[in-house]
């Protein structure tokens, strides 16, 4: 009896312990200064497998790419991020035009666009570029315009003196038509200053963030089973995961840690929790970053005889300079020439049909920033969205129809959008593969730890 006892009294201890760690965990979870998960990094939209802490990047072969990891992540710290972090910091690449205020065509207005704190000036027509000085809305300071989250939220719409010319102007089958230059609302976008708009945490959490992604995934990119055989029907999916998880990088890297002393930094454990821990959406990021650097280099010739005329020489040659770096670099060539291989796709009799409904998709994508509360979020939103339309247009289509059948036009906006997003592309793959291993080590040791305390109990 008395070893039966002995034995019972081991199992309540057991059982004791156990409900303990379980209840440290549930406190951790529900506390104040557990970090919120922003817009781009939402929920489980996602539907993804999950590894465990300590468990390596995937190595080998990109589904769908022609790459490896390994020579990726090689050409991106040698060659790519150095001339992309430099680029985007040009007069030319520096400036997006976009249309800031919300005017959701989905749902009606909900009182997400609500909160005037957060409210965004004009710039003075002074600071303005003599051609940037047309008709367009302006926002006062006190007008209700569209925002949530936190000031961290807001879009600072500073301008210097630069100067852009005029581009092509021809709509992108793949978007929403107010994103373009020529659209019929093109008189109510403005100019923003990226480099005073980093992508970053802003705060933007709640329902109408949730709903953005909900709508992304469930209406317009399902998940297509892992037997699925039509792969067209899967890049669409694994773009948008790869983008969610870009973003998703960003907020992480540079996340508010705390809000009282305003102390900025990296969030390790969110950068796990969201992305790494789910092998699934590391490769759909390598996907994405590969699909977009192979209609970069598709494009190289085009991009090389643009004008990237600003008014300043000086930076006008350099970016010509970077951008003929980047598209005929010879490393790049030698190890990685063609990224994607799209020629592939829409091969058969339901080829048009299905590249249709697949357009029309990713123009419902588009057109859903527009509901997006956040304006900072939605001026990132929509220009990597842009960004990937702009990569679809030089890939498969010229105004609806193949690439073969016309010579490729680009907007000035489009070509902005696509080099932004490279850049946030090949910086998310560097974070990953430089901090994957000290966010796995954190999270292996929260587990050591829950483990010592429970023994403890």
């Amino acid at each position: 009896m008395g070893d039966v006892d002995a034995a019972g009294d081991s199992r309540r201890r057991r059982w004791w312990a156990a409900a303990a760690v379980i209840a440290v965990l549930a406190i951790a979870a529900t506390s104040k200064g557990f970090p919120k998960i922003p817009l781009f990094s939402i929920g489980n939209f996602q539907k993804s497998s999950q590894c465990s802490p300590g468990s390596r990047i995937k190595s080998g072969l990109v589904e769908d790419c022609s790459c490896d990891y390994e020579t990726v992540d090689y050409l991106n710290e040698e060659v790519l991020y150095p001339i992309l972090q430099e680029l985007v910091t040009t007069p030319f690449f520096r400036y997006f035009k976009v249309k800031l205020w919300c005017d959701c065509p989905f749902w009606p207005d909900d009182g997400m666009c609500r909160l005037r704190d957060c409210s965004v000036c004009e710039c003075p027509e002074n600071e303005f570029p003599e051609p940037f000085k047309m008709p367009f809305n302006r926002l006062l300071a006190d007008d209700p315009i569209c925002q949530e989250g936190k000031p961290e939220a807001t879009v600072d719409r500073s301008l210097d003196s630069k100067v852009f010319e005029g581009w092509v102007e021809i709509d992108n089958p793949w978007t929403a038509d107010d994103e373009t230059d020529n659209g019929i609302l093109s008189t109510e976008m403005t100019y923003v200053n990226l480099q005073l708009n980093p992508e970053r945490y802003t705060g933007y959490v709640g329902p109408s963030a949730r709903r953005i992604w909900e709508a992304i995934y469930t209406e317009n990119c399902p998940k297509y089973p892992s037997g699925e055989i039509c792969q067209e029907k899967r890049i669409l999916y694994k773009l948008i995961s790869g983008l969610h998880s870009s973003i998703s990088v960003h907020i992480a890297s540079d996340y508010l840690l705390n809000e009282a002393t305003n102390m900025w930094g990296q969030n390790l454990e969110l950068l796990y929790e969201r992305v790494l821990k789910h092998p699934d959406r590391v490769e759909n990021l390598y996907f994405t970053f590969q699909f977009v650097l192979r209609a970069v280099t598709k494009a190289a010739d085009y991009l090389e005889q643009a004008e990237y005329s600003t008014g300043n020489l000086e930076e006008d040659l350099k970016t010509q300079s970077l951008v003929r770096q980047l598209v005929f670099n010879p490393k790049l060539q030698a190890a990685c020439p063609v990224p994607f291989d799209e020629a592939k796709l829409w091969q058969g009799e339901s080829g048009p049909e299905l590249k249709q409904q697949i357009q029309k998709q990713f123009r419902n994508i588009s057109a859903l920033m527009d509901c997006v509360g956040c304006e900072k979020c939605r001026l990132w939103g929509k220009l990597q969205v842009l960004g990937l339309g702009t990569a679809l247009k030089i890939l498969f289509s010229v105004d609806g129809q193949t690439s073969k059948d016309l010579p490729l036009q680009l907007q000035r906006n489009e070509v902005i959008a696509l080099g932004n997003l490279l850049h946030r592309l090949s910086e998310s793959v560097k974070f990953v593969h430089e901090m994957a291993p000290s966010s796995e080590n954190i999270m292996k040791g929260q587990v050591s730890s829950f483990s010592s305390s429970s023994i403890f109990l």
